[in-house]
């Protein structure tokens, strides 16, 4: 059975999921029945993001499987394939608007329209509200899949202030006969390509420290280390190790106590530290005690 926030998490991704439905078929249309090339780019990065979404919820559905003898680990990093897939699909896109905001340097300036602008200015205030919301959940349940589709509305959040930069300057263009500010809208898509291939590129570096089993921060690891000398009869701590397991953190204690103990106050100790970092860690899901004998 699902917890509280699990569902939540998948609640929140399939809104986005249906936004992102909703905006594409909105913006493809408005672009090309009142010709507004920014907009139907917009809506075809609208289209990659309802991918994105729906490569989320997946994994979202995926890694809240409980471990099996195939997977005796879990299914965790499910939500990092789909975190590493939406990092991809944003660079993408990124390239794409880029490569027609300076194809739209070399034409001739498009006639724009007052409904484009609107239709733009939506997509901005939702997508600013879906990213708020979504980001919000997903660090509070430390969800790789929901933090994943939170950043994909934020690069949207920055392709919708082009698009309403772009056709504003248009049409105040001429409306003023000013000629150059119609290529405000290109401009500001290069600009904005650029952040969004920045924080693709963020998000693909992150997943692939995840899947390469990269240590924990060291903040974390010291606070490990705190807890498992507040343990009684711990003499030494040899080896602290974790890695990140999608939304949930896996880790490695080998510590040496007295070699007098028997096996049942070896273990109880053991079973003190587990449950020590636990309480203190939410996101810990499981640690793994080695002990090792202790002479004076």
């Amino acid at each position: 059975m699902l917890s509280k926030d699990s569902n939540q998490s998948i609640i929140a991704v399939w809104i986005s999921l249906f936004s992102n439905i909703f905006l594409t078929v909105g913006k493809i249309a408005v672009g090309v029945f009142f010709n507004s090339p920014v907009l139907l780019a917009d809506g075809v990065h609208n289209a990659g993001d309802v991918i994105a979404t729906g490569a989320a919820l997946g994994s979202m559905q995926i890694s809240k499987r409980p471990a099996d003898d195939d997977h005796p680990y879990g299914h965790g990093k499910a939500e990092v394939l789909a975190s590493g897939i939406v990092g991809i699909i944003l660079g993408l896109a990124s390239i794409y608007m880029a490569y027609h905001a300076v194809l739209g340097l070399f034409e001739d300036p498009h006639p724009t329209s007052y409904i484009a602008l609107i239709a733009a200015f939506i997509s901005l205030v939702w997508k600013f509200w879906l990213y708020k919301y979504t980001i919000k959940l997903g660090k509070a349940t430390n969800s790789k899949g929901l933090l994943a589709t939170a950043y994909d509305h934020l690069a949207d959040v920055y392709a919708s202030i082009a698009a309403v930069l772009g056709i504003g300057l248009s049409l105040f263009g001429e409306h003023f006969g000013i000629t150059f500010l119609s290529y405000g809208d290109p401009v500001a898509g290069i600009i904005v390509s650029y952040f969004v291939l920045k924080l693709a590129i963020e998000m693909g570096k992150e997943a692939t420290n995840v899947l390469m089993e990269t240590n924990v921060s060291k903040d974390k690891l010291d606070d490990f280390c705190r807890i498992i000398e507040s343990v009684g009869n711990v003499k030494r701590i040899d080896r602290v190790r974790a890695r990140d397991h999608g939304h949930y953190i896996l880790v490695d204690v080998r510590v040496s106590i007295p070699a007098e103990l028997t096996i049942q106050e070896g273990h109880d100790i053991s079973r003190e530290i587990k449950q020590s970092i636990m309480d203190r860690h939410a996101d810990v899901d499981e640690v793994l005690v080695h002990l090792n004998p202790f002479y004076a």
